[in-house]
């Protein structure tokens, strides 16, 4: 049997909110530090987005096709390519006209709006795949709700909008005694395949992979191979996800992260299995889900998110001040629609990317120095501040209940 091998990456940058006081609301309606978001794009677009497009490209090339992959990008990221960035736009378009990269659907603006809004949550899906498709020249067949949150009612929701196949995470919690190395059927579906997250695997390149001490760093293609070569031959498929970023940006380049990635698909295709048949093959999550059959059915009724130690909603709301934020802001949308203006909508959806609520996460320990190195504050309450003070001006503007903001 070939083992499929979906390697799928997710690129995405929000836009920071600029040190918004009590003293500006309503004299100031400027509510994004675009010196720092301009800055940050840039420097990721040196670091991680050219460079990995590019071996991302050559390795596509040198194997003929044979080694493919798969990318989901926010709307946010492509709107600040677009202004400070276009060369690494136009290199994510040139990686796609390789023929070896599917581009994955999800919320235009990385938002938490399945949790808020329904209404918003179809809105910003059928926005965004429509947006890929005009930038991409294709309309996604496969569908990633934002951080992997996904429980029965969202792949529910993304096979009524047509999708074949949702992405999730494979949480011991959520699998039981079954194994992300097959494709299931999520419960109350009918035809959507759902591809979950390999996170072993996964975390070894996107989090262990520079850590010496590690017991095994450095982490060499031939030796990653070979621990896919010694699953079973029951498995088959091998899910890769991981940030964009994590090459070149949160790993270093000088980890050797470039390096591995660009010759990570060499010993996988060339391992033989029985036969001498190939023992892998690189598929699109597309692809992966035509190729094999549902093995059965995976209930999910709480969510399951690809964050933190519990994989579960807690890093974005996890603490009364996140609630707090959180329910604000969608008690807003009402009177933002109301108002019609594009512009406060688009504000809106700005302030409805989870990155803002993840940045008041209070947690400690190993996930507390990852919510950190993201944060842009000094503290968790910083963040919360500074959201509640714009969200307070946005409502003024439309007209929203003074009580919609009260923590």
């Amino acid at each position: 049997m070939t083992t499929s091998v979906v390697l799928y990456f997710h690129a995405h940058q929000p836009f920071r909110l600029r040190r918004y006081t009590w003293f500006d609301i309503g004299r100031d309606h400027a509510y994004f530090d675009d010196e720092t978001n301009a800055r940050i794009v840039r420097r990721v677009a040196e670091r991680c987005y050219l460079p990995t497009t590019a071996l991302l490209r050559r390795a596509i090339e040198r194997s003929d096709g044979r080694f493919r992959c798969a990318l989901s990008i926010t709307g946010t990221l492509i709107d600040q390519l677009e202004r400070w960035a276009p060369e690494a736009l136009d290199a994510f378009r040139a990686l796609h006209d390789t023929g070896g990269l599917e581009v994955v659907a999800e919320t235009s603006h990385h938002s938490l709006a399945f949790l808020g809004d329904r209404r918003e949550f179809r809105a910003q899906v059928l926005g965004h795949a429509g947006r890929l498709e005009r930038v991409f020249g294709r309309r996604p067949r496969t569908f990633r709700n934002t951080e992997l949150v996904f429980d029965d009612s969202v792949a529910q929701a993304a096979e009524e909008m047509g999708f074949e196949a949702i992405l999730g995470e494979g949480a011991d919690h959520l699998l039981g005694w079954r194994s992300p190395h097959r494709v299931w059927r999520p419960e109350g579906c009918e035809r959507i395949a759902l591809l979950l997250r390999s996170y072993r695997y996964s975390d070894d390149i996107a989090f262990r992979f520079s850590n010496r001490g590690w017991g095994d760093w450095p982490l060499t293609p031939e030796k990653f191979a070979s621990w896919l070569a010694a699953l079973p031959r029951t498995a088959e498929i091998v899910n890769l996800f991981m940030d964009f970023e994590t090459a070149g940006e949160h790993q270093s380049k000088e980890s050797g992260i470039l390096e591995f990635l660009e010759r990570m698909p060499e010993p996988l295709l060339a391992a033989q299995g029985r036969g001498g048949k190939p023992r892998f093959a690189f598929r699109t999550p597309a692809e992966a889900a035509t190729a094999h059959r549902s093995a059965g059915v995976v209930s999910a009724p709480r969510p399951v998110s690809w964050a933190d130690q519990e994989r579960d909603l807690s890093a974005w709301l996890g603490n009364s001040m996140q609630r707090s934020a959180h329910d604000a802001l969608y008690d807003a949308l009402r009177a933002v629609r109301r108002s019609r203006d594009p512009d406060l909508l688009e504000s809106w959806r700005k302030l409805s990317t989870s990155d803002h609520v993840y940045y008041m996460c209070t947690k400690y320990f190993s996930d507390g120095d990852v919510h950190k190195y993201f944060s842009p504050y000094d503290t968790p309450h910083d963040a919360f501040i500074t959201f509640l003070n714009v969200l307070d001006d946005l409502a003024r503007r439309v007209g929203a209940p003074a009580g919609a903001l009260q923590a």
